[in-house]
């Protein structure tokens, strides 16, 4: 009995020390090998981290999708340039599989394309795809403010007075990020006002297909400038119940992105309207 006594005691002796030990934080490997001199070999943490998740709990893939969205916005990301999995997983310390679920959704979304034998890129639209684009766009926005029931609501002015002032103090800024997404937000307003889901869901899918262009006009201050008039101008002929101003600042407000990028792109591929270099 006092032999099993004592076996049961060194077990619970050892096993108690060895959680004490635990709760005092990593040890050194050569720390934990009986019989040997202790050795200074640690363990190393990996080379990459997975992303931190976010205060609003997004999943790594959107938070990826959206980084990589406003990189091509803003031009950082140029049409046909390569988005290496391995080497986005690394930027972003996650693994392939966040990478390839974020680049599935841009590719919905029609920012990027999979080429064969070259894999997933931002996609780079010819003249052609974006005249026609835009064609519809202006179609289909003339259309949304063709029907917006006049007089506008003073509670959706104020709404678009405030996006209209945080866009003018961001393009005073230089801040083309917040220039984005307050025009975006200006727009989704005013389309909104129409109240016909279906059209307001259409107008706001073509968009998001030349977001990749919108960096090319928005490099030069005097388009910015003009845009912020545009709205402002856009604002009184609603404020007013003008609907021909309105529909004619529509279509005036959809050129500069286009040309500049079609300028561009001819200047850097000739006028050949080639998908692939």
């Amino acid at each position: 009995m006092v032999t099993v006594f004592k076996i049961v005691y060194n077990m619970t002796r050892n096993f108690t020390a060895g959680s004490s030990a635990a709760a005092q934080g990593p040890r050194h490997i050569g720390d934990m090998m009986a019989g040997k001199p202790a050795k200074r070999t640690t363990v190393r943490a990996p080379k990459s981290q997975r992303i931190p998740p976010s205060r609003s709990r997004q999943p790594a893939a959107a938070v990826i999708a959206k980084r990589i969205e406003e990189d091509i916005v803003l031009g950082r990301r140029q049409p046909r340039e390569r988005l290496v999995e391995q080497d986005l997983g690394d930027l972003f310390r996650t693994h392939r599989g966040d990478v390839r679920l974020a680049l599935f959704e841009l590719e919905k979304k029609g920012l990027v394309e999979r080429i064969p034998n070259r894999g997933a890129v931002v996609r780079g639209l010819t003249p052609k795809e974006v005249r026609e684009i835009y064609a519809v766009r202006e179609e289909l926005e003339v259309m949304a403010v063709g029907i917006i029931p006049l007089p506008v609501a003073a509670v959706d002015l104020e709404r678009l007075e405030e996006l209209q002032r945080r866009h003018g103090e961001a393009i005073a800024a230089g801040d083309l990020l917040t220039v984005f997404y307050s025009n975006l937000s200006f727009h989704q307003v005013v389309f909104g006002l129409c109240g016909n889901s279906c059209l307001i869901e259409t107008i706001d899918l073509l968009a998001q297909k030349v977001y990749g262009i919108r960096s090319y006009a928005n490099a030069f201050p005097d388009v910015l400038d003009r845009a912020h008039r545009d709205h402002r101008d856009m604002i009184r002929a609603l404020r007013n119940s003008r609907r021909e101003e309105l529909v004619s600042l529509t279509r005036r407000h959809l050129q500069p992105a286009p040309e500049a990028y079609i300028k561009d792109y001819e200047r850097r591929f000739g006028k050949a309207d080639l998908r692939t270099a």
